[in-house]
């Protein structure tokens, strides 16, 4: 019985991990994502990153948001989304590097972005990070596609 309990408890944890597609970040005003690492699962049909501001500050200040891009692609998004400016939410227009991205948010403020699984495969190299002028260099992580 014992066996069958310990079984089930492994089974129900596998399937947890196999299904999350969600991304749940927090950021505040000392230009810091609370994780450097997020898994989701290959499986996800959408996948919703959730960013919530714990700050105080300002969007226009120090806003946020979350990007997502193959790891090789990080730097020069990040470069054109400063000309993109605020009103694009630091985010090139139509760039096909763009995996997703939320909208920007300032202290106190949440946001939330789905998009379709299968612009993601297991064992790529993706990257998220903050687009908002200068933040990407401290706000940024490593997302695991297993």
């Amino acid at each position: 019985m014992r066996a069958a309990l310990l079984f089930l408890g492994f089974a129900a944890a596998g399937m947890a991990h196999a299904e999350n597609c969600s991304i749940d970040i927090k950021g505040d005003d000392a230009m810091k994502f609370d994780k450097a690492e997020v898994t989701v699962s290959a499986s996800c049909k959408k996948i919703t990153i959730n960013l919530a501001h714990t700050g105080k500050m300002p969007v226009a200040a120090m806003g946020h948001n979350v990007v997502i891009t193959a790891a090789d692609d990080m730097q020069a998004v990040a470069t054109a989304g400063m000309s993109a400016g605020a009103a694009a939410n630091y985010v090139p227009a139509d760039d096909k590097r763009v995996i997703a991205h939320t909208s920007l948010v300032g202290g106190g403020a949440s946001t939330s972005a789905t998009f379709a699984g299968s612009l993601l495969k297991a064992g790529g190299n993706y990257e998220f990070f903050c687009s908002f002028p200068g933040h990407y260099a401290l706000m940024k992580g490593k997302l695991v596609v297993q």
